[in-house]
């Protein structure tokens, strides 16, 4: 896989249905009843997502890259 690409993940249990992700990322993130969710698994870079993942309270969203897992956001 290219390493042009990275994954998203959320944890639905952690998630605490702030929409800040929707908010700054609105093409990469939607809010349901039961908390935020990607809307592909694998995406092209763009730096909203990593400030989507910067910005989320509890720091459910991590952002991968999708050629071998290395975390890219959020950062310590």
């Amino acid at each position: 896989m290219s390493d042009t690409k990275w994954r998203l993940e959320v944890d639905r249990h952690a998630c605490i249905s702030s929409g800040m992700c929707v908010g700054i990322a609105p093409d990469h993130f939607e809010l349901e009843a039961d908390g935020s969710h990607a809307l592909a698994d694998v995406v092209d870079q763009d730096e909203v997502v990593v400030d989507a993942a910067e910005s989320c309270p509890v720091e459910a969203i991590r952002v991968l890259s999708a050629a071998n897992g290395d975390l890219v956001a959020p950062t310590e």
